[in-house]
């Protein structure tokens, strides 16, 4: 995925006068004084200079026009520059505050119903189950087969709707059933559900959830079996223990009562489960534990046990695309063992278990798991990684070529814009010299790939020399007399004057080495993070 599309929203202009998002119109009025002393052409005599002057002048009169106007500023931070030169030109008709808020409230509803229509979405899942040892017998590979599909759609701001069906197909018998769920959002606090359900379990039932506090969350379900008239009631709450982690317990009253307890852990590099079920016809456990290796590979660990199942599954999985995962896992438990194929493209599953063998035989059982294993990671290192990394090789020379003369523009912009900042710059240097204060001795800025390479080489060797910018002249400058430097947070630091992109749809960092009272400082950051300098943590 590129950068832009996951990053926070471009805000250029804020970084052109080296403001935050949230600065008030004094700190606003101030910035651009401070760089229009700087850029002004009036100050230069020699006319290449004055040129240059020129140009980076107009982008802070640019930047100070858009963002010292209350209306123009608030257009700009929802839609960017795009909709103060398109859709939301300011003119007669909104040159009122009152106005433009409901011209801005009224291209929200359009966008809503845009995507509204753009809602609708469709699941579903596909299982095929195989057996090795019938198809050895005779009698054929397939088990049986089951698929099961859902759409949602939204029908109004409040309201969506859920139509599925499923069918299924084991040995000579087989079942079919289609569902119906309607839910509407009573409030931002409470939803309710109705629900009906046609053919294997026909039933009628209505279910509301509530969030009852920041962290907790209710829900309860009555529901009517058409079948046999019994009535099931259903409580479950949820309770977030930590920012990845919450818990979980479901009372289920009917004709076979349980009680659930569970948990689950998700961040970027795991995620992990567990489920206790107590009932009065079986009792069981289950737990899982899934390892993010890295943003396209993880791996899978799951047990469960009780009085119908006991069994452990072992796997791993790949993303092939932005929208394609693939898996397989092995399981050995009393049912036997089995080999599971997985993909899942959006919304959409295909899985499809083998059984292997029902007798937990001990030399089958390690060679069903060592051989593909054994197969996957010969693969993975000779034919699947040589492969991603040509494709990613390729894409970058591409995405390089296509903006090759882009970014030069762009270089040779920030150069002129350092050639303007050098001389205060050396002078705001010497001045921390002399006291002991802050003094930028390299800054770096462009792609994580690069700087990650450059810091292992501590240099940035001349292939890498296109993707990074040196940008310890514009750093110095923005010292400020306190001995004291500040980036904000949610700006793009391409943004800022001196710096430029060097390398369009990549992830960036910037990489600083400093000293400070006589110590030496480094630290690298992301492309939106903020930066405040000195700090101890930096200390190398």
């Amino acid at each position: 995925m590129k950068e832009e599309d996951a990053g926070p929203p471009k805000r250029e202009l804020y970084a052109v006068l080296q403001v935050s998002p949230e600065a008030t119109d004094e700190e606003i009025r101030k910035a651009y004084r401070h760089w229009a002393q700087v850029y002004h052409p009036d100050k230069y005599q020699d006319l290449h200079m004055k040129e240059i002057a020129t140009q980076n002048f107009q982008r802070i009169c640019e930047a100070y026009e858009v963002l010292s106007d209350e209306n123009k500023r608030q257009i700009y931070d929802i839609y960017g520059m795009e909709g103060l030169t398109s859709g939301l030109e300011l003119g007669p008709k909104l040159n009122k505050p009152e106005e433009l808020k409901e011209e801005l409230e009224r291209l929200r509803r359009k966008k809503e119903q845009e995507k509204m229509a753009a809602h609708f979405r469709p699941s579903g899942t596909i299982l095929a189950n195989l057996s090795l040892p019938k198809f050895l017998d005779g009698d054929g590979i397939m088990r049986g087969m089951a698929m099961s599909s859902e759409v949602h759609s939204k029908l109004s701001k409040h309201n969506t709707i859920a139509i599925g069906g499923n069918l299924e197909v084991q040995e000579s018998s087989g079942g079919a059933a289609a569902s119906a769920v309607l839910r509407h959002q009573l409030s931002s606090v409470s939803s309710i559900e109705f629900i009906a359900s046609a053919g294997l379990r026909a039933l009628i039932g209505v279910q509301t959830t509530r969030r009852l506090s920041l962290h907790s969350t209710a829900t309860i379900t009555i529901a009517k079996s058409l079948r046999d008239g019994s009535i099931n009631l259903s409580n479950s709450w949820t309770r977030q223990l930590s920012e990845t982690a919450n818990g979980n317990i479901q009372l289920f009253l009917g004709p076979e009562s349980s009680l659930a307890v569970g948990w689950q852990k998700k961040d970027e590099k795991m995620s992990a489960a567990g489920e206790l079920k107590i009932g009065t016809s079986s009792f069981g456990a289950s737990a899982h534990y899934t390892r993010h290796f890295s943003s396209v590979s993880h791996g899978r660990i799951a047990g469960r046990f009780g009085s119908t199942a006991l069994e452990i599954e072992v796997g791993g999985g790949r993303k092939v695309s932005n929208f394609s995962t693939v898996r397989m896992l092995y399981t050995i438990g009393i049912q036997g063992i089995f080999w599971k194929f997985e993909l899942h493209r959006g919304g959409q599953k295909l899985i499809i278990p083998i059984l292997l063998s029902k007798h937990l035989n001990l030399t089958f059982a390690t060679g069903a798991f060592l051989i593909p294993t054994s197969l996957y990671f010969l693969l993975k290192k000779f034919v699947v990684k040589p492969y991603y990394l040509q494709r990613e090789k390729r894409k970058a020379l591409e995405n390089k070529e296509k903006t090759s003369a882009q970014v030069q523009e762009a270089r040779a912009a920030a150069e002129k814009a350092q050639q303007l900042l050098q001389n205060v710059a050396n002078r705001k240097r010497n001045r921390q010299v002399e006291t002991n204060g802050l003094i930028i001795t390299k800054a770096v800025y462009g792609s994580e790939k690069a700087l990650k390479k450059g810091e292992v080489l501590k240099e940035v060797n001349d292939e890498l020399a296109s993707e990074v910018i040196d940008v310890t002249v514009p750093l110095n400058f923005l010292v400020n007399d306190s001995g004291q430097l500040k980036l904000h947070e949610g700006v793009k630091k391409s943004g800022i004057m001196g710096f430029c992109d060097p390398c369009p749809g990549e992830p960036k960092q910037l990489y600083v080495e400093y000293t400070y009272g006589g110590q030496i400082f480094e630290v690298m950051v992301d492309d939106y993070a903020a930066l405040s300098m000195p700090q101890e943590s930096h200390s190398v």
